[in-house]
C-alpha cells in the first residue's frame, strides 16, 4: 500500500502556511449518555455510585487547583512585564538629561509609573506597547555612542556602561517573559485537555460551566517583524 502522505508526489503549498491561535473558548459539555452512565452506576448498587461520587469530588478538586495554577502563571507573566517597565523607567530617569527622548515615549513612561492595568483581554496589547516603548528608549541610548559631547557635558553618565546594562537587563527580562509565557501555555494546554477527560472531569467541568482557555498569541505586527531582515 502506498503512503497516504507522499511528500514527493502529493500536493504541496509552495507559499507555505502561517499558523494562528484561534481566539475561541469551547465550553465543556456532556450529553445525556453521561447522565445515563451515572444512573446505571447507582442502579448497580450504592457502592459503584458512591465510588464515582468520590471520583467526581477528586476531579473537581483537581480542576480547581489547576485553575489556580493558570491564574498564578498569568500573574507571573504580569510580574515580569512590570519588571521590564521598571527597567525602562530607570533607564529613562538616568539618561533623560543626556538623551532627547521623543515626547510620546516620555508620556508613556510617565503613565507606566502609576502602575500597570493588565487583564486577560489586554495582556498582549500591553506587552506589545511595552516592547515598542522599551525599543524606543534603547534607540535613544544607542545615540550616545556617537555623541562624544554628551560625555563632556555629563561625565557622571557612563553611557556605554548604561547602554550595556540596559541591553543585558532587557535580554534577561525578555527571556523571563518568554519562559513564563511558555509555562502559562503549558498549564492552559493541561486545563484544556483535562476538562474534556470523560467521565469524571468532563462531567464536573460541564456542571461548573468551564470553558477552554486561550493561550498566548503574538500579534500580527510582531510576526511580521520576526520575518524581517534585522540587518537591513
Amino acid at each position: 500500500m502506498a503512503n497516504q502522505l507522499d511528500e514527493l508526489t502529493g500536493p504541496v503549498n509552495a507559499e507555505g502556511r502561517d499558523i494562528n491561535v484561534i481566539q475561541k473558548q469551547i465550553p465543556a459539555k456532556v450529553t445525556w449518555r453521561s447522565t445515563l452512565f451515572e444512573v446505571i452506576l447507582w442502579l448497580l448498587g450504592i457502592i459503584p455510585g458512591l465510588v464515582f461520587l468520590f471520583v467526581k469530588i477528586k476531579a473537581k478538586n483537581y480542576l480547581q487547583k489547576l485553575e489556580q495554577q493558570v491564574q498564578a502563571q498569568s500573574s507571573t507573566v504580569d510580574n515580569y512585564l512590570e519588571n521590564r517597565v521598571q527597567l525602562m523607567i530607570n533607564a529613562v530617569s538616568i539618561a533623560r538629561e543626556a538623551v532627547q527622548f521623543e515626547t510620546n515615549v516620555l508620556e508613556k513612561v510617565t503613565a507606566y509609573r502609576s502602575g500597570l492595568n493588565i487583564n486577560e483581554s489586554n495582556r498582549s496589547l500591553v506587552a506589545k506597547d511595552i516592547d515598542e516603548t522599551f525599543n524606543s528608549v534603547v534607540s535613544g541610548l544607542q545615540g550616545l555612542r556617537s555623541v562624544n559631547v554628551q560625555f563632556e557635558r555629563y561625565p557622571e553618565l557612563k553611557a556605554h556602561d548604561l547602554l550595556k546594562k540596559v541591553m543585558d537587563d532587557n535580554r534577561r527580562s525578555q527571556a523571563e517573559i518568554t519562559a513564563s509565557r511558555d509555562l502559562y501555555n503549558d498549564v492552559v494546554t493541561l486545563w484544556n485537555k483535562s476538562i474534556f477527560e470523560w467521565p469524571a472531569k468532563a462531567i464536573v467541568a460541564s456542571k461548573e460551566g468551564y470553558t477552554t482557555r486561550i493561550p498566548f498569541a503574538a500579534s500580527r505586527e510582531i510576526k511580521e517583524k520576526a520575518r524581517s531582515n534585522f540587518m537591513a
